[in-house]
């Protein structure tokens, strides 16, 4: 793995040196944009509106709104004189119980590596989050943007996993949410029943990317000229009523397999 950025990670008067990694990677298929007609390769250019003119990365700026609706133009170096874009820190705001962050705030994950040639405070502060049962929250930037993250240990390796800010998780708002929606006893028993019947260990390497997999078997189908599926056979659809009146029966009906099986 090649390190995407380097800092010290700080909490008090403490500073641990590390290389932060990307802990996650694609196993989606490589692939380009042609012409289904002929298999010519799409190019996409960048040209000034109205004009075939085309602009150099490089001369590329972003325009924003002002607040009395004004457009700014601010260029890459504009944008690197921010004073946090300079930080290379990660700094360590507080230590909250694990269970209070919920997963939907999670984003992306980094690996933390020890820069220093003692790994002995990296090492302390893992096993103090582990004993302690908290995560750090801490703020730092990447890319000329601040981030949120969370400090966390995982197979004994201190991963900082970026937050989403409050504001981009946006409120449900659904109509259900007021209904009064009636749930017999016996339809709540048996919906538990289901559940337990399915309760397990996670254990993700048992879990397959069945797109992909269906993805690579129609590519080799198509460059041998044959073909990859046949056609599903049509299925009826329920309407509302017939899903309500069923359920039940289709919880029992699920128990009893899952018994079965």
């Amino acid at each position: 793995m090649r390190a995407i950025w380097k800092g010290d990670l700080s909490f008090g008067l403490v500073n641990v040196p590390v290389k932060v990694y990307s802990a996650t990677e694609s196993h989606d298929r490589s692939s380009h944009q042609v012409d289904s007609k002929d298999g010519t390769r799409i190019r996409y250019r960048r040209v000034r509106e109205g004009t075939d003119t085309e602009v150099e990365y490089s001369s590329i700026a972003n325009a924003y709104e002002s607040e009395s609706g004004e457009p700014v133009i601010l260029t890459k170096d504009d944008l690197a004189e921010l004073p946090v874009s300079r930080s290379p820190e990660i700094s360590i705001l507080e230590f909250v119980p694990i269970d209070q962050v919920d997963p939907i705030y999670f984003d992306k994950p980094y690996y933390l590596e020890p820069s220093s040639k003692s790994p002995k405070a990296y090492v302390l502060l893992t096993k103090a989050l582990e004993q302690t049962e908290r995560l750090a929250i801490a703020n730092f930037t990447l890319r000329n943007r601040t981030r949120l993250a969370a400090l966390r240990v995982i197979d004994g390796v201190m991963t900082l996993q970026t937050l989403l800010w409050p504001d981009e998780v946006r409120v449900p708002d659904f109509d259900f949410l007021s209904a009064d929606v009636e749930i017999r006893d016996k339809e709540l028993d048996m919906a538990a029943s289901l559940i337990e019947t399915m309760a397990s260990d996670f254990e993700p390497s048992q879990f397959e990317d069945t797109y992909q997999m269906e993805l690579s078997k129609l590519i080799e189908a198509k460059a041998e000229g044959g073909e990859a599926f046949t056609e599903p056979e049509p299925t009826k659809s329920d309407d509302g009523d017939d899903e309500v009146s069923d359920l039940l029966a289709a919880l029992q009906a699920s128990v009893k397999d899952r018994a079965a099986g």
